[in-house]
């Protein structure tokens, strides 16, 4: 970073970081405890909420540069937010955080390399869903073709580094393409009908996850819901907007409004932790655009996780839940936990099916290490977190981690193949083991 992109960034904090937020950190340490890269890094002060807190504030006041220490403690904190619901002066980190990377993102100049990627994944690819799709489907003929037996018989795969290798492995087997293109847009509801929802769908969700989304629908139903699905949605923004890239993602804020706005709809439903946390927040991502601010709030107060509907429309109560004797556990979702206040619901729903054992798993609130795409780009810490949480994991002899957000499965399916419990563990999304216990799966 040369001395003038320091000197821009310096202004650019003074300007744009909330002073207010910032004093409002007392620096009393009760995030420490919570904070998984402080903990991860040996204590290290600059690698808790409370040093980057400190760090940005610096910034803004002219006291330090901006340089790589800095850009390092920030680029390395994975956004759990669990320093949020711990802070006695409710300090909104997360708005900090997504604010000091984007002006940092911004005027810093990227290597030729970085920047490519960048254009690539932010502007060609998440922004469209038919790509997201294209890519998904080029995924689909890599696991059908026999291209994948292959490159595991030869070894080719060996090239990869050694998570990515592990991630291969654990990918869920892609749909066709057929099936991501013809699925309807409305639903109706099993029986007489209680509310109406519309759903969100999400990028990798619709694609990777589709059977997922498909088996999200068919609760809704059984719960009483009538299904609207907006063809023109998008991508949430959340890539984007905890990736320094703030403009693109309100782009993506204002064309989800616009999808969903028009809809007489009791809930907007999401089934991904990581995406609900960033839509419940475009009442701040856009409160500084008038023709948007209220449009936002609507938006955010029609939101909700599929746990949460379920668990409010009783249909743990009304429908006839079972499974074959188990043990089961769940691991929360940190954006799902601390950013919408999603804890209580997925647990009951869990505890009502019959013929499974529920036991807590110690420390399930403390992020797994997955945030998005950071264990590809921050493979070591990422897996140093998994590796932790998997001790606690086997601690709770559960035949099955539940889980409610799809990186935070992928990663819990990681830490099975790391551990060697493939085929004795199990990882799964809430709404797939849910309807499994419903008898349609």
């Amino acid at each position: 970073m040369t001395t003038k992109e320091q000197r821009i960034i310096q202004e650019e904090f003074k300007n744009r970081m909330n002073e207010d937020e910032l004093l409002n950190c007392m620096r009393c340490g009760f995030c420490l405890p919570s904070c998984p890269t402080y903990v991860e890094s040996g204590f290290k002060e600059t690698h808790s909420p409370r040093g980057r807190i400190a760090l940005m504030k610096a910034v803004a006041d002219g006291l330090i540069e901006p340089d790589a220490d800095v850009e390092r403690s920030l680029d390395l904190c994975l956004g759990c937010r669990a320093c949020e619901p711990v802070c006695p002066s409710g300090v909104k980190y997360g708005h900090l955080l997504e604010e000091a990377r984007d002006i940092i993102n911004q005027n810093k100049k990227h290597s030729l390399s970085a920047k490519t990627v960048r254009n690539l994944v932010f502007n060609e690819l998440f922004p469209h869903q038919k790509r997201i799709r294209a890519a998904t489907g080029l995924l689909g003929f890599y696991q059908r073709s026999g291209l994948q037996s292959f490159a595991r018989k030869t070894g080719m795969l060996k090239w990869l580094p050694e998570n990515l290798v592990t991630m291969e492995k654990v990918l869920p087997e892609v749909p066709t393409m057929k099936e991501m293109k013809n699925r309807p847009s409305y639903f109706s509801a099993s029986g007489v009908p209680k509310k109406k929802a519309a759903f969100f769908t999400g990028c990798l969700m619709d694609t990777m996850f589709l059977e997922t989304n498909n088996a999200t629908l068919r609760l809704l139903q059984l719960a009483g819901c009538e299904i609207l699905i907006p063809e023109d949605q998008a991508c949430c923004g959340a890539l984007h907007g905890h990736s320094g890239e703030k403009q693109s993602a309100k782009e993506l804020a204002k064309r989800n409004i616009e999808a969903f706005e028009n809809l007489d709809v009791d809930y907007i439903i999401t089934n991904a932790g990581g995406c609900g946390a960033f839509l419940i927040d475009y009442g701040h991502l856009l409160q500084d655009d008038p023709q948007w601010a209220d449009r936002a709030r609507d938006f955010s107060a029609k939101l909700k996780d599929i746990s949460e509907v379920l668990y409010e429309l009783d249909f743990h109560k009304n429908v006839k839940l079972e499974l074959p004797s188990q043990v089961i556990t769940y691991q929360d979702s940190c954006h799902l936990r601390n950013a919408m206040k999603t804890a209580n619901a997925p647990r009951t729903l869990l505890k009502a099916i019959s013929g499974i054992e529920f036991t807590e798993m110690k420390d399930a609130d403390r992020c797994c290490g997955s945030a998005g795409i950071y264990n590809i780009v921050e493979s070591e810490m990422s897996m140093q977190i998994l590796d932790h949480k998997m001790v606690h994991a086997k601690s709770a002899n559960a035949a099955a981690i539940v889980t409610a957000n799809p990186g935070c499965l992928l990663q819990m399916k990681l830490g099975i193949e790391r551990e060697e419990l493939s085929g004795k563990v199990n990882a799964v999304h809430i709404a797939d083991l849910l309807l499994e216990a419903a008898g349609e799966k």
